[in-house]
């Protein structure tokens, strides 16, 4: 697809999609959306790309077979989940203030 046909496409000026590609100029949150749902993509893969959200390789597959899950057990593994997020967010906490202590 040309810059052309991008900006045509996305109702953008030319001149701005050139801004972007050269990285002299940074999308609005509306021209975001209006690119992504032009080009069928998510924001996510629009704005970090395929690798940098998302579990990696070694998660990838628990999580497809989490979403056969009936209901119930999508919520228990949702509430098991939320819990060891919170504790390691618990820990990186104690250990930044430990780090402050000893500076």
């Amino acid at each position: 697809m040309t810059q052309q046909g991008l900006a045509d496409l996305v109702g953008l000026h030319v001149n701005q999609i050139k801004k972007y590609e050269a990285g002299t100029a940074q999308p609005t949150l509306k021209a975001l959306i209006n690119l992504a749902k032009s080009l069928h993509v998510t924001l996510d893969d629009l704005v970090f790309g395929e690798e940098t959200r998302g579990p990696d390789e070694r998660l990838r597959l628990q999580f497809e077979a989490i979403c056969a899950f009936d209901e119930e057990d999508k919520l228990l593994t949702q509430g098991v989940l939320e819990g060891l997020i919170l504790k390691h967010q618990a820990k990186q906490s104690i250990q930044r203030q430990e780090a402050a202590k000893e500076e």
